[in-house]
C-alpha cells in the first residue's frame, strides 16, 4: 500500500509540474507544435512507465501477464473501452494461469 501512495505522488507531481511550470513561466500561449505535443504526452508516458512493470509482475506467471498485456493491447488498439479491455485482460491472465497450472 505504501508503494501505491509513492507512485500516486510521483504521477500527480509529474503531471502537475509538467503542465504548471510552463503555465507559470510563460505569459503567452505555446504555439510550437513539438513542445505542445511533448507536454501533452508526458502524463501518458509516466503512467505507462509506472504501470507496465506492475502489470508484468502482478501475477504468478510472467507468461500469463504477457498474454494479458498483449490481448489488452490488441483490444485497446481496436478502440474498445477501458472496462472491456481490463476485463478481457484479467480473463486472459486467469485462463492462461489455469492452463499453465494443469500443464506443469
Amino acid at each position: 500500500m505504501k508503494d501505491f501512495w509513492i507512485y500516486l505522488l510521483i504521477l500527480a507531481g509529474s503531471t502537475y509540474l509538467i503542465r504548471a511550470i510552463p503555465f507559470a513561466l510563460l505569459k503567452k500561449k505555446i504555439t510550437n507544435r513539438t513542445i505542445r505535443s511533448f507536454l501533452y504526452y508526458i502524463p501518458y508516458s509516466v503512467l505507462a512507465a509506472m504501470t507496465l512493470p506492475a502489470a508484468l509482475y502482478a501475477t504468478g506467471s510472467m507468461i500469463a501477464a504477457a498474454a494479458g498485456l498483449v490481448v489488452g493491447g490488441i483490444f485497446a488498439v481496436r478502440g474498445k473501452g477501458l472496462t472491456f479491455v481490463a476485463v478481457v485482460s484479467c480473463v486472459t491472465v486467469f485462463a492462461v494461469e489455469c492452463i499453465l497450472t494443469y500443464l506443469i
